[in-house]
């Protein structure tokens, strides 16, 4: 028989019932909220653990020198993927030690980062961007599950150094960090594409699933102005000269006088910009001690292009604005004269040239590198001229150049400027401008007059050679006349040819310039004992085809331009002469030297010594100076050989100042 159900029973199965039916009721309405309500939110959710979006990058641009050479490329590597979710699931913690002793050994990658990364609960993690093809196939053969590899594009530059702070590096997303490859960054960089597909969570391929694929636009290819040749002689002569002068470092920039475009730029010493964080072996110790902050500036200083970047003091080169000024201004003409006695006075000032130059026309003291002179030419032009041409020369302002981080020229107010400060300016002291700014400004001497607009690009290209966009010279004003062009370039003849700026002399060419030494001014804003040896210059005289500027910053052998900068820029304009096929054409003093070897010793008593150095270098002659002068720069009583003897090539001319 049944026993009765009782009443305790009842109520057990009611509430049970009760609450089996809330729970079935809370359970519809959750479900219905998800699948009506919350449905399209769930259905994205859904696609997007089901969508794999994978970014195409594009090629970057190629970056060309003037003749085609490929300077800056881009070239395949290999992105390592990992998906640490899928790789714990399929393998025991020994499969997974052993995966990460291979990554290390074949990638050479951090074994610490990789562990954390492999036990880690991310779903995908890019462990390294830049494999070669070699570890990545090596890779592929491991065969784990949750590791894969996607091609990719790298920045990569087959000469290494070659004119690195001008060409400039990349980021590690292919982005311009610095230099040419920051300022035309949006050309270059191209316009990346994508490619979505579903997939499950190992990365395969869903059955049915849509697909869509956007190709990527490679960037625009780059032409410059640079001629790699060029850079070449440039980049070796001033490597050597580094090694001779022990110099914190040398800058030579070249240039076409008629058009502004540069055709080389080149800085010693440089970095690799394929390893832009590569510290020299010798700096490492140092450089591990620098503050983070510390350690940026120390990147950026090695990165940047101090042609551009940085301001020096020009010293005697600027005598050839000022002396161009005045005579396009007619405030002198070619034979007023002008005195020297080794000092002048202005003001409560005394002031020093470097030699005693006696009576002198303009051509003699422009020769003669003579500061008396050119500073009374300066109070003659009287500061609102002078600051006239100073503006007309393009100094006042940037150049304007296709480089990022130009500075401009340090320059006292025209308000501030009194006698003192106009004759210093004069012969090129108490003005700071930048490299691009003075060869920029003495190209318009060599070309007729006209400032040009300096440039390092001609133009983009597309992947066929097509020109895109080219962009042709451009005259900025006029600022001389052909005249007084002409006039200046036989005064930067006779530098080179019969005084102080010989060791720039070429047989069989005619090459004319100007040195230049100046006081380096220190942190503290006073003149230290440093200085900057310079030298600018054109070649041939009669139709240049070529500018140059070096500039030797605190050389530890000498201290003249026209010793120390001089001797470089003959080398390598003798370099380009034979580049460019100039047909050398020799005077019958030349042509007599050549054949016999022989060379006549010239007259250099009374000059001082960085003038007779550069007048007895033009003569194909060594000098040998005293060991203790009292004056680096002294003034020479007597020599030997004497004037007017006929000597082998190379013989020493001994020099005295007592």
């Amino acid at each position: 028989m049944r026993a009765p159900v009782t009443r305790e029973n009842k109520i057990r199965i009611f509430s049970g019932f009760v609450i089996l039916s809330i729970m079935i009721l809370i359970l519809t309405f959750v479900i219905a909220k998800i699948q009506i309500i919350d449905a399209e939110e769930y259905t994205n959710r859904a696609i997007s653990q089901q969508t794999k979006d994978m970014v195409i990058e594009p090629n970057r641009g190629i970056i060309y020198d003037r003749n085609g050479k490929e300077l800056a490329t881009t070239v395949s590597c290999y992105a390592l993927w990992v998906r640490p979710v899928v790789i714990q699931e399929k393998y025991e913690e020994e499969k997974i030690e052993k995966l990460i002793e291979n990554l290390v050994e074949i990638g050479k990658l951090n074994k610490k980062d990789l562990k954390k990364i492999l036990y880690s609960d991310n779903p995908l993690v890019c462990v390294t961007k830049y494999l070669e093809k070699k570890p990545a196939d090596e890779i592929r053969k491991l065969n784990y599950e949750g590791i894969e590899l996607m091609e990719g594009t790298r920045r990569f530059y087959p000469l290494g150094d070659f004119a690195s702070q001008l060409l400039g590096s990349v980021t590690d997303d292919n982005v311009g960090r610095t230099g040419i490859e920051l300022e035309y960054d949006q050309y270059l960089k191209g316009v990346s594409g994508r490619w979505v597909k579903n997939t499950d969570l190992t990365g395969n391929e869903l059955v049915g699933g849509t697909e869509s694929y956007h190709p990527a636009q490679d960037g625009y290819n780059l032409v410059m102005t640079l001629d790699e040749a060029v850079q070449y002689y440039a980049e070796k002569a001033i490597e050597k000269a580094y090694a001779k002068t022990k110099a914190k470092r040398i800058m030579c920039l070249i240039m076409d006088p008629k058009t502004g475009e540069v055709l080389a730029n080149a800085i010693t010493p440089g970095y690799d910009p394929n390893n832009p964080y590569g510290i020299p072996e010798a700096s490492q110790s140092e450089y591990k001690k620098l503050s983070n902050e510390e350690k940026s500036a120390y990147l950026f200083k090695m990165w940047k292009n101090p042609i551009v970047s940085d301001t020096y003091e020009p010293g005697s080169t600027f005598k050839l604005i000022t002396a161009s000024s005045a005579i396009e201004e007619r405030a002198i003409n070619l034979n007023q004269t002008f005195y020297c006695q080794g000092t002048f006075h202005i003001a409560d000032y005394t002031l020093h040239c470097t030699g005693n130059h006696g009576v002198q026309n303009i051509k003699k003291a422009v020769g003669n590198s003579c500061n008396p002179a050119l500073a009374e030419v300066a109070r003659l032009m009287g500061k609102t001229r002078m600051y006239k041409y100073i503006d007309l020369y393009g100094i006042t302002d940037i150049t304007g150049i296709d480089y990022p981080g130009e500075a401009k020229a340090i320059i006292q107010s025209l308000d501030n400027v009194g006698p003192v400060e106009l004759a210093t300016i004069g012969y090129g002291q108490g003005i700071s401008l930048t490299p691009i700014q003075l060869l920029t400004a003495a190209n318009a001497i060599g070309n007729g007059g006209k400032l040009m607009q300096p440039r390092y690009v001609k133009g983009l290209a597309d992947n066929e050679g097509n020109m895109v966009k080219e962009f042709k010279p451009t005259v900025v004003r006029k600022v001389i006349s052909n005249k007084t062009s002409k006039i200046m370039k036989d005064i930067m003849e006779y530098v080179v040819s019969e005084a102080g700026g010989g060791n720039a002399k070429l047989p069989g060419y005619r090459v004319g310039g100007k040195t230049g030494t100046a006081n380096k001014v220190e942190a503290n804003g006073q003149y230290g004992q440093y200085y900057y040896s310079s030298f600018l210059g054109m070649a041939p005289m009669n139709d240049p085809k070529v500018s140059i500027l070096v500039v030797v910053d605190s050389p530890k052998t000498a201290i003249y331009g026209s010793v120390i900068a001089a001797p470089i820029a003959k080398e390598i304009l003798g370099d380009i002469m034979r580049y460019m096929n100039v047909t050398p054409q020799y005077s019958s003093s030349e042509e007599a030297d050549a054949k016999g070897g022989n060379t006549v010793v010239p007259n250099v008593v009374g000059m001082n010594f960085s003038e007779a150095a550069g007048v007895i270098g033009g003569r194909n002659l060594k000098y040998d100076r005293p060991d203790k002068a009292k004056n680096e720069n002294f003034v020479v009583v007597d020599q030997y050989p004497k004037a007017g003897t006929k000597v082998r090539k190379k013989t020493v001319v001994y020099l005295y100042n007592e």
